[in-house]
């Protein structure tokens, strides 16, 4: 951009496109990008605005009051992240051995480029807002045993990258620094980010309030669509009721799958992953139905997809 200054938004990411065509989904993706740096996408708290073009139409001719609206974005992986091992609900320190075992031991076999850990890889017990036995495993505990897991994760995947979403026992320690510990709460030293030291392992945090892209399937933890006590009977019809668009989802600790056709023959996929916890955990003891799982994403050059959704019975992949 700083090259060709002169050059239209479409015209630059037709030419960075064209070189870099594995780092980016599509041309649209790049689009946006030199539309965001340009700071026509509005304020994306762009580190470098050297690039940024004040507006030159009238947006706003009443005069309106300044708005705190916000635009979200899907998170685009790049092409190149194309062959996706995709795992959630850890919960650790109440996690599965042997299920995560199975998962990961398929992810190498498989020659997985990509790991996205689809929200609550820790618990964060003692944070809850719910009643909780002093019994319990120590804030502290369960961060010593997240970090022991990234580090596994990564020396058993030196070369992928590994992207974690945020789920809704992801966000407890946020929302716990904002009602107990306000006055520490923009200090990035209290970020998880830095708690877990995760750029030092490359891994990548993503808001809980953000899509992830692959190719044409949105994947996402899936607490956002699935509000109050219950979850729907059939998890994915469920998702497709709110979404309407291929999407995969986990939170629900149950493994379901619901395809529809729509008029011109088009297919529509939901499905929900089973966790990597404990199935009997104190707030549902019984008959829950929850089951072990993840799922391998496969992305080729046009975007398309598969999905395939194991189960995991006693630490066998069925």
């Amino acid at each position: 951009m700083k090259r060709f200054p002169n050059h239209a938004d479409l015209t630059i990411a037709k030419k960075v496109y064209a070189e870099n065509s594995l780092l980016f989904t599509n041309l649209e993706a790049v689009r946006t990008q030199v539309r965001t740096i340009k700071g026509k996408c509005g304020d994306r708290k762009i580190k470098d605005k050297s690039m940024y073009q004040a507006p030159t139409h009238n947006y706003n001719p009443y005069k309106l009051p300044d708005t705190e609206e916000k635009i979200r974005l899907p998170f685009m992986l790049p092409k190149a992240d194309n062959n996706i091992l995709l795992i959630s609900d850890l919960h650790i320190p109440y996690h599965n051995i042997s299920a995560i075992t199975a998962a990961l031991k398929y992810g190498q076999e498989k020659n997985v480029n990509t790991i996205i850990i689809n929200g609550d890889l820790i618990d964060f017990y003692q944070m809850s807002r719910f009643e909780k036995d002093p019994r319990k495993r120590s804030a502290k505990f369960e961060f010593d045993s997240t970090k022991a897991f990234l580090l596994a994760l990564r020396a058993a995947f030196p070369d992928a990258r590994i992207y974690w979403v945020k789920g809704n026992h992801d966000v407890r320690y946020e929302h716990w620094l904002m009602a107990k510990a306000p006055e520490v709460f923009d200090d990035p030293y209290y970020k998880l980010e830095e708690r877990l030291r995760l750029n030092e392992e490359k891994i990548h945090l993503i808001n809980d309030k953000t899509i992830i892209k692959a190719g044409k399937l949105n994947i996402h933890h899936g607490h956002l669509f699935f509000r109050g006590f219950m979850a729907p009977v059939n998890s994915a019809r469920g998702l497709f009721m709110k979404v309407k668009e291929s999407t995969i989802c986990g939170h629900v600790h149950k493994i379901s799958e619901h395809t529809e056709t729509n008029l011109s023959g088009d297919l529509t996929t939901c499905w929900s992953t089973g966790c990597l916890c404990e199935l009997s955990p104190d707030y549902s003891p019984f008959a829950n139905n929850y089951a072990h799982g993840f799922a391998h994403i496969l992305v080729d050059n046009d975007c398309n997809y598969s999905v395939k959704n194991y189960r995991i019975s006693n630490g066998k992949i069925l």
